[in-house]
C-alpha cells in the first residue's frame, strides 16, 4: 500500500482517550525503581513494582538503552525593557554535530525556538553567569528564521570555555510541556538516565528514567545483556497530531550514532532485542532500513545516512535482518571507523512491520501522539486495554510517570 494511503485509513480521533490532569505527573517517583510497572505479554497485563523487571525478562535478552544526555536547552534573557524571552536550544547548525558544537570556544549557532519573539525586534539579547567564580557575558543574535524555528548565533565573553559549559551554567531543564512547574536542581539528576552518557537531548528518552544501578546489576546476573546506543530527543516528540489526515503530519528529525559493537551484537543476538524506549525502537528499526538502503543504492554510502519518514512504507523487503546488518557492518570497515552517525524521520504507525525488536519498554504515552501510534503499531488494539487497565489502577502517565513491559 502506498504509505500516504496507509496513514490516511487511519483515524487519528481512534487514538484520543481521557487522560485526567491529576494522572500527569508532575514529579518523578521517590525512588526511580519504585515506579509501577504494566507488563502486557500473549493478551495478558500484570501489574508489579519496576524494581521486579527482570524477572519478566528472559534469560538470553539483549536489552538496548538510549545513553543521550539531557542538555539545559532552555535559556532565559531578559529585555532593559522588562521583558523576558526564551530561546530554546534545538540542534547545532555550525558546527553541525553536537559534540563539535557543545565543545566549541567560539561562536555557534544553533536552531531554536524563541518564547516571547514579538518582544524581540532588534539587537542583540545578552544574559551574565558565573563559571568557575568567574563572571561570563552570553550574547544571542538573530540569524534567520527556519521553518517554525530560528537560526540564533550564540556568543559569550570571554572565550575561555565551551558551548556546552556556558549552557550548564546559564540554561535550564527543558522539562516538557505537560509538567507544570519550573525546574529545579532535582530535574538535573531526575531527568537523566543513570546510564547517560553523550550530550544532546532537549528530552529525556523517560522509559530509562526508571532504571537504578542496583536494578541494572540484578538484570546483568540473570545472564541478560545490556548494550546502548545514541538517539538525541528533540521537542518535536511532544508534538501532536493537528490533523485528521495523518498523510499530512511531518515527523520531526533526530540524530543518532551507532557503533561497529552495537551492530556486532544485534547481529548475535537477533530475535532477542528488547528495546528501552521508542527512541531505541525507532533507531533500531531505521538501522534495518538503512542497511536496505545501502543494499539496494551502494552509493549512498558517502552521503548523509539518513531515513526518511515513510520511506519503509510500500518497501516490502524480504531482506532480512542479518543481511542489513551485514551490509551496515561492511560500511563501519569501508569507513574504517567504529561509530556512524546518520539521522532518521522514521514514523511508526499501526501497519508497520517491526524487524529488529521482540519485545519495549516504555512509559503512558498523549492521546493522538506519534508515541501512541508507535505503541498501537506494536500491540495492536490491544493498547487500549492497557491504558484503560493503566487508568483503573492508578499508574502515572507521560515523562515522569509509570513504566510498561510490552512483549509479543
Amino acid at each position: 500500500m502506498d504509505p500516504k494511503e496507509l496513514a490516511r485509513n487511519i483515524d487519528i480521533n481512534e487514538y484520543e482517550y481521557n487522560l485526567p490532569e491529576d494522572r500527569i505527573a508532575q514529579y518523578p517517583a521517590e525512588k526511580r525503581d519504585h515506579s509501577m510497572l504494566l507488563v502486557h505479554k500473549n493478551g495478558k497485563i500484570r501489574s508489579d513494582k519496576f524494581t521486579n523487571i527482570y524477572k519478566y525478562l528472559p534469560p538470553d535478552t539483549m536489552l538496548v538503552f538510549n545513553n543521550t544526555r539531557v542538555i539545559r536547552a532552555r535559556i532565559l534573557f531578559r529585555k532593559k525593557t522588562g521583558s523576558s524571552i526564551e530561546i530554546f536550544c534545538l540542534e547545532p547548525i555550525l558546527p553541525a554535530t553536537y559534540d563539535q558544537s557543545l565543545g566549541s570556544h567560539t561562536a555557534v549557532e544553533w536552531k531554536c525556538l524563541v518564547g516571547n519573539l514579538k518582544k524581540w525586534k532588534t539587537g542583540t539579547l545578552s544574559t551574565s553567569f558565573f563559571f568557575n567564580n568567574k563572571e561570563f557575558k552570553l550574547n544571542a543574535e538573530k540569524i534567520r528564521p527556519s521553518g517554525q524555528a530560528m537560526i540564533i548565533r550564540f556568543s559569550w565573553e570571554p572565550e575561555e570555555t565551551s558551548f556546552g559549559r556556558v549552557i550548564e551554567s546559564v540554561g535550564h531543564i527543558p522539562l516538557p510541556p505537560y509538567v507544570k512547574r519550573d525546574d529545579d536542581e532535582h530535574d538535573y539528576l531526575r531527568y537523566q538516565t543513570v546510564f547517560s552518557a553523550i550530550d544532546g537531548s532537549v528530552a529525556a528518552p523517560t522509559a530509562g528514567l526508571h532504571f537504578t544501578k542496583d536494578l541494572l546489576d540484578k538484570i546483568v546476573s540473570k545472564g541478560i545483556l545490556c548494550t546502548e546506543l545514541t538517539l538525541h530527543t528533540g521537542a518535536g516528540t511532544f508534538r501532536p497530531v493537528k490533523t485528521n489526515d495523518l498523510s499530512l503530519h511531518e515527523m520531526h528529525c533526530e540524530h543518532y550514532i551507532i557503533t561497529r559493537k552495537l551492530i556486532e551484537l544485534l547481529l548475535e543476538n537477533r530475535n532477542k532485542v528488547i528495546a528501552c524506549g521508542t527512541t531505541s525502537v525507532r533507531t533500531l528499526e531505521s538501522i534495518y532500513w538503512l542497511g536496505i538502503k545501502l543494499l539496494s543504492d551502494p552509493g549512498s554510502s558517502g552521503l548523509p545516512l539518513f531515513t526518511d519518514q515513510w520511506e519503509p512504507y510500500g518497501n516490502n523487503s524480504d531482506i532480512t535482518v542479518e543481511e542489513s546488518l551485514k551490509t551496515v557492518l561492511r560500511l563501519f570497515h569501508e569507513k574504517n571507523c567504529q561509530e556512524i552517525n546518520a539521522s532518521t524521520k522514521l514514523m511508526i504507525i499501526p501497519g508497520y512491520e517491526f524487524r529488529m525488536i521482540t519485545g519495549m519498554i516504555t512509559n503512558f504515552h498523549l492521546p493522538k501522539s506519534t508515541l501512541l501510534l508507535l505503541l498501537s503499531a506494536w500491540t495492536g488494539p490491544e493498547w487500549k486495554k492497557i491504558y484503560k487497565f493503566a487508568l483503573e489502577n492508578n499508574y502515572r502517565f507521560l515523562s515522569y510517570g509509570d513504566g510498561s513491559l510490552l512483549m509479543k
